[in-house]
């Protein structure tokens, strides 16, 4: 089965979006990328080829999005879109108890509400609407091992994947009264600039306090991300099986060493794996 027409990628400037985008151009569909500068735009329009047709527009604004969406519908003529890969995120890890409020907003605003703004304004061009005639397009949500497991320090960021898997699954329910589909894409460690881009957040204002030292594990652990997680491609592979398969999961979890990062987790005891975890980061009582 082949897309039924042009996808929609959410965050398209690096990481599985933009990888999304190549992959999608490659099997020789027609793409409009999501990006928030003109440089971004401008480098996926000369990289990726004519089918590929960035458009500027800003997760976290809804007016944005709304004329994003008008313009794309100009420019498909009378076509409707077959996909939504809502992508755009962001990851600022920190202590829960003490991270600033703006940042925890941040990250919930771009990575759920951002999700949901987005199946709003796109949502009618995929047919996501009752009595639409046609075929019908799909929506493929990124969420993450993190939508299903939660990570110290990552508490906002797992708060904000572990709403859009829930968001999916009562909007898949929903929307079998169209006969657009919802998937969800839930990969672990991937080599992305998304935690490296949270991780170069001033980490001063946790000097001196029990937060430091397992913080600084933490950075470890996120830095080995880049030797060990899987490459975008191997992401935009599957996102492709979901907007193409004939009969898609409702789910994907495309994850490195799947017995230890996803299978074990989910057999395991929580208490037994909270003290593997807190052995690793050193996150134990204080005196």
């Amino acid at each position: 089965m082949s897309v039924t027409g042009p996808v929609v990628v959410t965050g398209a400037s690096s990481g599985i979006g933009r990888a999304c985008v190549e992959r999608l151009a490659k099997a020789g569909v027609r793409t409009f990328p999501t990006v928030r500068r003109d440089a971004d735009a401008l480098a996926l329009a000369q990289d990726c080829g004519p089918l590929v047709e960035p458009v500027l527009a800003d997760v976290t604004d809804a007016g944005s999005l709304a004329r994003a969406a008008a313009e794309i519908h100009g420019r498909l003529g009378g076509e409707r879109l077959g996909g939504l890969v809502n992508n755009a995120g962001v990851a600022w890890p920190g202590p829960a108890m003490t991270q600033p409020l703006d940042e925890i907003e941040q990250v919930i605003d771009t990575n759920l509400v951002g999700a949901m703004r987005a199946v709003q304004a796109f949502g009618p061009l995929l047919g996501a609407v009752p009595g639409a005639t046609g075929p019908k397009g799909r929506i493929v949500n990124i969420t993450s091992v993190s939508g299903k497991f939660g990570y110290p320090f990552t508490a906002a960021y797992a708060a904000s994947k572990h709403g859009l898997e829930g968001y999916s699954e009562s909007l898949r329910r929903e929307l079998i009264l169209t006969g657009v589909d919802v998937i969800v894409v839930g990969p672990g460690a991937v080599k992305t600039p998304i935690w490296g881009k949270g991780a170069a957040i001033d980490r001063s204002r946790y000097a001196g306090t029990g937060w430091a030292a397992p913080l600084a594990r933490l950075e470890e652990s996120l830095a080995a991300m880049d030797e060990e997680g899987l490459e975008s491609s191997v992401v935009a592979e599957v996102v492709l099986e979901a907007l193409t398969a004939a009969r898609p999961r409702v789910r994907y979890a495309p994850v490195p060493n799947p017995l230890l990062n996803w299978w074990l987790p989910r057999l395991l005891p929580k208490r037994l794996i909270d003290g593997v975890i807190a052995d690793r980061l050193g996150l134990r009582p204080q005196s």
